[in-house]
């Protein structure tokens, strides 16, 4: 897992309760008008989108492979995660994972239907690395 740090506005204490009961100063300064904020840019790349059949309660593996990207291809590697929830005939049982690059159209990493199952992690990871990051070492998931 890749190493973190904290940022100065989301320190362990602040999640507790005890202590929500007045802003903290550095809080009270800050600027905090949602008016002001600006919304992240919708062309981020490399990234991935996760369809899925919501008929199919799907969104649990959905939720787990997009979390197991992300702790292998923290930001900024991959910048973004998106997963789609289908409920129509025509996507009935469907479980696409594609990845978008800069200047590409996007690439079908895998389909359920195609590959007859669900991606093993291994190999997805190896599919998306492959695209992203050449020659980074998986680790236990090269062997």
């Amino acid at each position: 897992m890749a190493d973190t740090v904290a940022c100065a506005d989301c320190k362990p204490e602040d999640n507790n309760p005890a202590e929500q009961s007045a802003l903290p100063p550095k809080l009270a300064s800050a600027n905090v008008d949602p008016s002001t904020f600006v919304p992240p840019s919708t062309d981020l790349a490399p990234a991935i989108t996760i369809e899925f059949c919501d008929r199919c309660r799907w969104l649990h593996r959905a939720s787990w492979v997009s979390t197991e990207l992300f702790l292998t291809f923290p930001s900024p590697t991959l910048k973004a995660i998106t997963i789609v929830p289908l409920n129509a005939e025509d996507t009935a049982g469907r479980f696409r994972v594609w990845l978008s690059l800069a200047h590409q159209p996007p690439i079908l990493v895998w389909d359920r239907k195609v590959e007859g199952g669900f991606p093993e992690l291994k190999i997805l990871k190896q599919r998306i690395r492959d695209h992203i990051q050449p020659g980074k070492s998986l680790g236990h998931s090269d062997k």
